[in-house]
Formats: structure tokens, C-alpha cells, sequence
């Protein structure tokens, strides 16, 4: 669960993170090999799929960003639902759509 967020981090069961993030219901929190959402590249979406989702939520920072076209085509091909937000609002989703037993990956930008 998502304990907390603020401006450059992002708790997870208490265990504060600078860096980006994967967080997923049923796996331990991993780091996202990523610097910031100008350097996204298909690779990282790639990543998340290995998590098998059901929905993702990118956050993307302190203010919602979309990604190219063609990244988010990678969860459309896939069957995968995907939502774009800032990553406070990405953090709040996640502990809804987890709480109601949804596979659920959150990858966040802090």
C-alpha cells in the first residue's frame, strides 16, 4: 500500500523512495529505470508488462503529462488498460484499484 507522497518521494508501507517506482499488490517495490518522463522509451513500458497488469497507472510527476502516442499503443496492443496522471493522484488510485483486488501497477515518477 502507498503510505504516503510528497514533492520527491513516495512511501510504500512506511519505506520512503526518491526515484521512480514500480509498485504492484503481490511484489516488492522496484526501482524504475528511468530519470525523469522526457527520457520514457518503449522499453520502459515494456517492463511493466512483465508485471502481467490489468491497468497501469503511470505517474508522471508533479503535473499529468501523456506520453507519446506510441508508447501508450504498447497497452493498447498488450490489452492492458492504461491511465495517465500526476503522481499524487496516481499514488491515491492505486491504493483504490489495489484495495478492490485489482492487478493493478502503479509506475511513478517522484
Amino acid at each position: 500500500m502507498i503510505t504516503g507522497y510528497g514533492d520527491g518521494y513516495i512511501a510504500v508501507n512506511t519505506q520512503r523512495y526518491t526515484r521512480p517506482v514500480i509498485v504492484t499488490p503481490n511484489r516488492e517495490v522496484a526501482n524504475w529505470d528511468i530519470e525523469d518522463f522526457a527520457g520514457l522509451a518503449p522499453s520502459h513500458f515494456e517492463a511493466l508488462l512483465e508485471f502481467k497488469p490489468e491497468i497501469v497507472l503511470l505517474g508522471t510527476g508533479e503535473r499529468q503529462q501523456f506520453p507519446r502516442p506510441e508508447l501508450a499503443r504498447i497497452f493498447t496492443a498488450a490489452g492492458v488498460g492504461y491511465e495517465a496522471m500526476d503522481s499524487k493522484a496516481a499514488c491515491r488510485t492505486y491504493n483504490i484499484l489495489m484495495s478492490e483486488g485489482r492487478e493493478v501497477v502503479a509506475a511513478i515518477i517522484v
